[in-house]
């Protein structure tokens, strides 16, 4: 029992859930970059690189994060919070993680793929952790390049190169990731304001917070009509996005004048949900059949 709970706590520190949707997005990626099945050895080993290296931030986070965790209420169980594992263990394990990701990556996928995940890495685990999140209240404007990078990975991983349509989903995670996180601020901003971290909703209020996931939802909704436009993808993605688009802008209006304090939290979980099925729809419509998807482009230029 006691090996099965200090394995756990050693999980824990990999933030399996946001660890997960990383994983899923760089997967999609990989499945975009190429018209069929991409090739599968690339793909595994890409997918459990991506995973380790993600892993290894998530660690390295919480390491950096100590103090700050044991103030706030939302990490205050974490392992080192409470003192089930120590500095030297935490780092021993992210520095493990970290190096088996780089050896994967360069022996089985390619040093492109390898290079883009240590920067990613550094980007998340040391210059927003250790120091944007710190530094200013945009720290996840800036910070969240870093977050955005999975596809990219993906897509490096199975094609050797980055694509321009691989840019574009960087685009949409990283305009996404500031309306996902405040709405999470805001409702844990007594938190981050007793461990002194100045995010938006501290330093600049709740209201001027909200117009803020306003604004960028309105922008979310205009980045994510550029897959079709593009030509990356077709009608089925672009009424999805749509709808899914409209829902978001719904939540971000309505968090302007909530009905209750939990409000944020629906929009936050909402925002999650609304990633994983507009990469969905990208991913099906990547797969629809060609003369469906010209047949329904077709009917739309002679409508218009």
């Amino acid at each position: 029992m006691k090996q099965r709970s200090l394995a756990s706590q050693y999980f824990e520190l990999t933030k399996p859930r946001v660890v997960a949707l990383i994983v899923f997005t760089a997967v999609i990626g990989m499945l975009l970059a190429v018209p069929g099945v991409p090739p599968l050895r690339q793909a595994i080993a890409g997918a459990i690189g991506i995973w380790l290296a993600a892993a290894s931030a998530a660690a390295l986070n919480h390491l950096i994060d100590q103090r700050i965790d044991k103030l706030m209420a939302r990490t205050s169980q974490r392992p080192l919070a409470t003192g089930t594992l120590t500095p030297t263990q935490v780092l021993a394990f992210a520095l493990g993680l970290g190096t088996l990701s780089m050896a994967i990556l360069i022996a089985f996928v390619n040093p492109l793929t390898a290079a883009l995940t240590f920067a990613s890495l550094i980007g998340y685990a040391v210059v927003y952790t250790a120091y944007l999140k710190r530094a200013t209240p945009q720290n996840i404007v800036i910070g969240g390049a870093a977050g955005a990078a999975p596809p990219v990975l993906g897509w490096a991983a199975v094609t050797g190169s980055v694509h321009a349509y691989a840019l574009l989903l960087f685009l949409i995670i990283f305009i996404w990731t500031p309306p996902h996180f405040w709405a999470l601020a805001i409702f844990r901003r007594e938190d981050y304001s007793r461990a002194q971290v100045p995010m938006l909703p501290v330093t600049h209020g709740v209201t001027y917070t909200r117009w803020h996931v306003l604004y960028y939802t309105v922008l979310l909704l205009v980045i994510t009509v550029l897959p079709y436009l593009t030509g990356m993808s077709g009608l089925f993605y672009l009424g999805g996005a749509l709808v899914l688009g409209g829902g978001f802008l719904y939540y971000a209006i309505r968090l302007m004048n909530p009905p209750d304090d939990f409000f944020a939290m629906r929009v936050f979980n909402y925002s999650i949900i609304y990633l994983m099925a507009l990469f969905a729809f990208l991913l099906v419509d990547h797969y629809l059949p060609i003369g469906t998807l010209d047949s329904g482009a077709m009917l739309l230029r002679k409508v218009g």
